[in-house]
């Protein structure tokens, strides 16, 4: 399918999401709060049938977090990249593991690196780091005292 083809099945769903145009995949920009259905009706829509989440990861902008999410079809070879825009503060969003599994260890990953917190995650726990570890180490305000990289 094409990227105007995508553009027009998501815009008749969510007319609130905006569109990028800076690459060979189509950008989808959404509100946080809408993620869930998102995710819902692009995985299971039969137009769209988006069953791959092959990556997900998050950026710090330093005054605000952005959820990336890259997401293709198997069945139509059509990919996207989903991004959702956080509060820095208060960085959540709803758990999409249930729909992609793989979801599941990358959630689990930005958690222990970003602090982001997904709601309804099956098995929120630190990844890499310790329990006790404080703070997020890959958020630009971090502090390393051992190896003082400052951003």
């Amino acid at each position: 399918m094409k990227i105007d083809d995508l553009k027009v099945i998501i815009a008749e769903s969510f007319s609130s999401a905006t569109f990028e145009e800076n690459g060979e995949w189509l950008s989808v920009i959404i509100d946080s709060d809408v993620w869930q259905p998102f995710a819902k009706q692009i995985f299971e829509n039969p137009k769209l049938q988006f069953d791959y989440l092959f990556c997900l990861t998050c950026v710090d902008w330093k005054t605000h977090l952005t959820m990336v999410y890259h997401i293709t079809s198997t069945t139509f070879r059509h990919s996207m990249v989903v991004k959702a825009k956080l509060d820095r503060n208060n960085p959540e969003i709803e758990s999409v593991a249930h729909l992609w599994r793989t979801a599941e260890f990358h959630e689990r990953e930005v958690f222990d690196l970003f602090g982001v917190n997904f709601i309804h995650h099956p098995d929120l726990r630190r990844l890499f780091l310790t329990d006790d570890w404080a703070g997020f180490p890959l958020r630009k305000d971090f502090e390393d005292p051992i190896n003082l990289i400052k951003l």
